[in-house]
């Protein structure tokens, strides 16, 4: 075990051995380790997932680190081919002409590149691309699809290969890959390998502020190393030789932030919207323990409702299933301990998953069209980051009587009348 986890002492971005103890999950196996439905099922490890905040720089991470290629080397997360996330990838497509005023042939590399589908709509407009990502399985899915990709790590070796190979990049984007990543500085020195002097760095991630005020518990999984700000981020960045120059706020993954960074010496002009948000940060007292610990008991009290709620529904004879298996539904059955006693199945559109079962829970994994078969009388949306898309979706079964519980901030009754959602 010690070989593939290990307890991080130190602060990955600053340094500081000053810890926050916000809270701990117990221990539980990685929220993307399906299993495949033998018998007797296979012994699954369960690592800790404690959660600490550094007191010098505020990040925010989780104290042990799962080692990366057990986790990423072959992974079944693709990205979403959702509505929401569709006009999100053609807007950061913009964000990247308006910022880094890209021109036709300029290069935009992507770390986490998945199956490269973010790359094709640079692609669309007349840009080069390349993809970095670890996952063998996703990079040849990019290849296939024409979006030259690497299987690699993305750091300052996998990144001066790239550099070396097709020149420097305009445009560099790391989206919602970066808090997966426990080496931040072997990145950046990556990013600086590769960018122009000129270039844009841009790292999507999930946003602390509403990862707090909305008590995201499930965004915490052995996957997040990190849980960023845009003070932290602004440090990190600085030690980096990166200026921030813009931030931008999106409704996605339950509330995200893009952030816009430059050489130092860039002639790209820093906008207003980051003193701003820093000053916001401040107003909310990020620098101080009082969110976080106003979290951890947020998380105790919520984590006990989604519990009793659901195993009330199931005691009154009702019949529940899951909507959705991403990691933070994987991790919020196993932090609220519901399992296949109390969920009878789980639908999901991603092949990969169907036929299997969650891991740590045991239920089972499902097509959308073999849980039209046999509909349940609630949903348990465990994909609630797209409540209002798979809501609209889903009037069929509102119609017929179903409902859906979205579990967070905290858990809620939607029905045919799913505008006046009910409190659980």
């Amino acid at each position: 075990m010690q070989d593939v986890i290990r307890t991080i002492d130190t602060c990955r971005v600053c340094g500081a051995d000053d810890w926050l103890e916000v809270y701990s999950f117990g221990s539980h196996p990685l929220a993307n380790g399906f299993l495949e439905p033998t018998d007797p099922l296979p012994e699954e490890p369960a690592f800790p997932l404690d959660v600490v905040v550094c007191r010098d720089c505020r990040l925010m991470s989780i104290r042990h680190e799962v080692r990366p290629d057990v986790m990423f080397s072959d992974y079944v997360y693709v990205t979403s081919e959702s509505a929401l996330i569709a006009g999100h990838m053609e807007r950061i497509v913009d964000w990247a002409h308006e910022r880094a005023g890209l021109t036709e042939g300029d290069l935009v590399v992507e770390l986490g590149s998945n199956i490269g589908t973010q790359l094709t709509y640079f692609q669309r407009r007349g840009l080069r691309v390349f993809g970095v990502d670890p996952a063998r399985n996703l990079i040849e899915i990019a290849n296939e699809n024409g979006v030259p990709s690497r299987a690699a790590f993305f750091g300052r070796e996998s990144a001066s290969r790239v550099a070396a190979e097709h020149g420097k990049a305009k445009f560099v984007l790391g989206r919602q890959c970066f808090a997966h990543i426990p080496d931040v500085h072997d990145v950046l020195d990556g990013v600086t390998s590769v960018i122009a002097d000129d270039g844009v760095l841009a790292i999507e991630v999930p946003y602390l502020v509403d990862l707090l005020a909305e008590n995201q518990f499930d965004t915490i999984f052995h996957e997040h190393f990190s849980y960023y700000s845009v003070s932290t981020l602004d440090r990190l960045f600085s030690s980096h030789g990166l200026r921030l120059i813009d931030v931008q706020r999106a409704p996605v993954h339950g509330g995200s932030i893009i952030v816009f960074a430059t050489p130092q010496d860039s002639p790209v002009t820093t906008r207003d919207t980051v003193g701003a948000i820093l000053g916001h940060e401040r107003a909310l007292g990020l620098h101080s323990d009082r969110p976080y610990l106003e979290f951890a008991a947020n998380t105790a009290s919520v984590i006990d409702h989604i519990r009793d709620f659901v195993r009330g529904l199931v005691a009154m004879g009702k019949r529940v299933a899951g909507y959705g298996a991403p990691s933070k539904g994987c991790a919020l059955l196993q932090f609220c301990g519901l399992t296949a006693a109390e969920i009878e199945f789980v639908t999901d559109t991603t092949k990969g998953k169907q036929g299997k079962l969650t891991p740590g829970t045991h239920i089972p994994v499902c097509s959308p069209e073999e849980a039209k078969d046999t509909p349940p009388d609630y949903y348990l949306l465990l994909a609630w980051n797209y409540a209002d898309e798979i809501i609209a979706n889903e009037h069929e079964f509102l119609d017929a009587g179903g409902r859906f519980v979205v579990p967070i901030p905290s858990p809620r009754v939607v029905s045919s009348r799913w505008r006046d959602a009910a409190a659980a």
